[in-house]
């Protein structure tokens, strides 16, 4: 598992964590904003009336209502990226990476409008009878590249398990887990259960448990996120002054917390902000291109209502939560996570800004004189006797007030490393350190009037969140199936995607949001590509449709 750890984060930083792909994301929303002249803004309105039904016409092809298009769409983004992946984020990057996850959301809601419109626009009806859209469509159809269409399609198969199955059943079982003590195996089991029969019936039943499940769960969370941020109200002003004062300096070290540089944090906050909302995926085409229209561009106005809700709405109420109650910086009593272990040579004191720069950088695979350390650890009645050997980092802090057991019992002898890695697997670690993901927003949630009651609304919104996601990203893989191998293929997809999901839910946190930060470029790459090609063919079409509509009018 820590080779394969490794190579994901290896792939991250070469791929979707590279220097070049977030600019390259924002470049595309950027250019057709500036091309289509801002329709986040002079569209949204009109977007509006589009999906309350206003301008629905008798008729019109397709399979669910715009409504229930949104909300299919929004299950597949509404998940852990909202709840653990903005606290990773800040983890990573300080207040800062939620201003670059702003900046996605915006630009991507354009990107969002082209993508939807377009893969609408060349949608095809397929021998079940039910509408079959998405980028591999008009990448066949209209750039007549098969290859490109096969390449997205394959992608957007592994990308339904790197984003949505194994991330979010994971991240549901741990939250069932540290909140109500179920063990995943059981919270696997029944939900496993759930998903089968939601997903057996296709896409009017998803939209179905969709169009019921996205309101009720965000109604539930947003009530939630108010109850830590009024009683916090005056941390909030101060969170966004760091959130807007660290942009274009990085985040400065505090508490636990090592600092960021810029390029850190706009990395992350991007990186997130497109695991968010998805916008340059393509990923909610496919589920847009589903809604009874016969005008492609009315479904993608519908469609940049997403990164709106998504990011901007809900993101920012996580990420305000986090920052004004003041939980992201500080160290917290837990379980170490192996993947989050990395142990150094010698003495380091995160409160000596020489150290914290030190180990920064050697996280963040930088230069730095910092080395692994290979050698023994010293165990007595669970603690350590060699102290000035090595430092013990977790999940990219000094731990402190560390305890060794295994099988229950304090840990006692001599422990080899290897590497920085402890080599027996059934050491356990307990003590002080940062958290991130899903345990620290689950943390800052207990820091308002409910207290501790305040993790529940974490764990039932991340089963919400995290279940509709994983529903509506088995359509995905279900439409992209059926334009590899036709009909013949969707059920055993479906039987696979099911066993993942159980399967998921004992695996490795961050060896799983490692994967999903790599398999969303393979998607994204050809997506962003495809849109750029027919930037002419969009701006007819929607230049098209206004005619129509003032024709109407």
């Amino acid at each position: 598992m820590d080779a394969i750890n490794a190579l994901l984060v290896q792939m991250d930083g070469m791929l979707a964590g590279s220097a070049w792909f977030p600019y390259l994301l924002l470049f595309t929303g950027l250019f057709f904003t500036l091309y289509l002249k801002f329709p986040q803004i002079r569209f949204f309105r009109h977007a509006l009336r589009v999906v309350s039904g206003k301008l629905d016409r008798e008729g019109a092809p397709g399979d669910t209502s715009h409504f229930q298009a949104l909300s299919t769409a929004l299950a597949g983004t509404i998940g852990t990226g909202n709840i653990g992946g903005v606290a990773f984020a800040l983890f990573l990057g300080g207040p800062a990476a939620l201003f670059w996850m702003w900046t996605t959301a915006f630009l991507g809601m354009t990107t969002k409008f082209v993508e939807v419109t377009l893969s609408h626009k060349y949608r095809v009806k397929t021998e079940d009878g039910s509408m079959a859209g998405g980028p591999m469509y008009y990448m066949e159809n209209a750039l007549k590249s098969r290859p490109l269409a096969i390449l997205f399609s394959i992608a957007a198969v592994l990308t339904c398990f790197g984003i949505g199955n194994f991330p979010q059943i994971n991240s549901i079982a741990s939250g069932l887990r540290d909140s109500f003590g179920i063990s995943p195996v059981t919270s696997g089991a029944v939900l496993t259960v759930l998903l089968a029969l939601v997903v057996v019936g296709g896409i009017k039943r998803i939209a179905q448990v969709a169009s019921k499940l996205v309101p009720i769960m965000s109604l539930i969370y947003v009530l939630g996120a108010l109850a830590v941020i009024i009683p916090n109200i005056g941390n909030v002003g101060p969170a966004f002054v760091s959130i807007f004062a660290d942009v274009f300096t990085g985040s400065a070290a505090t508490g636990g917390f090592l600092g960021a540089t810029i390029a850190y944090a706009f990395n992350r906050g991007v990186n997130r902000g497109l695991f968010s909302n998805e916008a340059g995926l393509g990923s909610s085409s496919i589920a847009h291109s589903a809604a009874r229209t016969d005008e492609p561009a009315d479904e993608g106005m519908v469609s940049l209502l997403e990164p709106f809700i998504d990011t901007i709405v809900i993101c920012t109420l996580t990420g305000l939560v986090i920052l004004a109650s003041g939980v992201w910086s500080d160290k917290h009593e837990n379980v170490f996570a192996r993947a989050d272990i990395a142990i150094v040579a010698g003495v380091y004191d995160d409160r000596e800004l020489s150290d914290r720069e030190a180990l920064f950088h050697y996280l963040s695979n930088g230069a730095s004189d910092v080395q692994a350390f290979s050698g023994d650890m010293e165990l007595v009645d669970g603690r350590v006797r060699n102290t000035q050997d090595f430092t013990l980092l977790h999940a990219r802090s000094v731990a402190e007030d560390m305890r060794f057991s295994v099988a229950g019992e304090p840990a006692q002898g001599r422990f080899h490393v290897t590497d920085g890695k402890p080599d027996d697997l059934t050491l356990q670690i307990e003590g002080r350190s940062l958290i991130h993901s899903v345990p620290l927003t689950a943390k800052a949630f207990t820091r308002g009037w409910l207290g501790d009651a305040g993790q529940y609304i974490v764990s039932i919104g991340l089963l919400l969140f995290a279940f509709s996601t994983a529903i509506a990203w088995s359509y995905y893989g279900d439409r992209a199936i059926t334009y590899l191998f036709g009909h013949a293929g969707v059920l055993p997809f479906r039987l696979v995607y099911i066993a993942g999901f159980f399967l998921a839910a004992q695996a490795d946190t961050t060896l799983i949001w490692n994967l999903s930060a790599v398999t969303l470029f393979f998607m994204a790459m050809p997506n962003l590509i495809g849109i750029l090609l027919l930037r002419k063919d969009m701006k007819a079409t929607t230049e098209d449709y206004w005619k129509r509509v003032k024709s109407r009018s």
